[in-house]
């Protein structure tokens, strides 16, 4: 089964600059989408937006041009949710989930802090908030694979210039200690980092548009597959796609075995 996550900075923008003509040439099972910045009627009349042999799901932000989240399947799911329980939260369509069996595939979009005090003081009642729902998850016997841009780079192998941004939201003390919680005390399992233990550089899976950083590969690692243990002895292959470019992030891709 082979699984992307991508944060696709505007879903139309992505469509323009060839999302979904990659999607037949790239062997998916599952695509995961955040920062849609769609409203269902921007989308419903375009069949780019349904191509066929893929069921389609979409939880769109409130307001309009922002967030929002979706999932493309190869397979009709038997679930679908959208809300965790928090208005602040969901009514920025940060969440969708769709299950299969035992299976749950969630796209996620966490807040970014680097907008200013107030944006990240959002980020940071959502790491709160967030925490037990993953001990839930962890707790409940399901298999998780968890795909989305979470935001923060976990370690200095993350970014390229990390010295220069232990002040900046993405690479905070705190948000970095709450990864590390997420990946220790609660026993998630980060998929890439799983496969390429000491890669640094080609895992990058954002670039600033300014200057030449996606030329000279000043990147950030911040789009995951976060899985259940249950999941890892599944991982056969995970990269980021860079043949082409959709947005400022790349495709993170994943393949496991016998998943469903």
């Amino acid at each position: 089964m082979r699984i992307a996550t991508l944060n696709v900075n505007g879903i139309r923008a992505a469509a323009r600059k060839g999302l979904f003509d990659w999607l037949p040439e790239a062997g998916l099972d599952v695509l995961c989408l955040q920062e849609v910045k769609a409203q269902a009627a921007d989308l419903e009349h375009d069949a780019a937006f349904s191509p066929a042999g893929w069921h389609a799901d979409f939880n769109h932000a409130q307001r309009k041009g922002y967030a929002g989240v979706a999932v493309y399947a190869r397979r009709a799911p038997e679930a679908v949710l959208d809300r965790l329980g928090e208005p602040e939260f969901d009514d920025e369509g940060r969440y969708l989930e769709l299950r299969y069996g035992k299976l749950s595939i969630v796209s996620l979009y966490l807040p970014s802090g680097s907008a200013g005090p107030e944006r990240q003081a959002s980020k940071d009642r959502f790491l709160k908030f967030f925490l037990p729902v993953l001990e839930r998850w962890r707790k409940a016997g399901r298999d998780y694979v968890i795909c989305g841009d979470w935001n923060i780079a976990h370690t200095q192998r993350d970014l390229k210039n990390w010295r220069s941004n232990q002040k900046n939201s993405g690479f905070l003390p705190h948000e970095r200690a709450w990864l590390e919680q997420v990946f220790g005390e609660l026993g998630f399992v980060d998929a890439y980092r799983r496969l390429h233990a000491d890669a640094t550089g080609e895992g990058y899976t954002w670039w600033s548009n300014r200057g030449q950083a996606y030329a000279n590969n000043v990147g950030w690692r911040i789009d995951y597959q976060v899985i259940t243990p249950s999941l890892a002895p599944k991982l056969r292959a995970a990269g980021v796609f860079k043949q082409r470019r959709f947005s400022d992030h790349a495709p993170l891709v994943v393949d496991y075995d016998d998943v469903l």
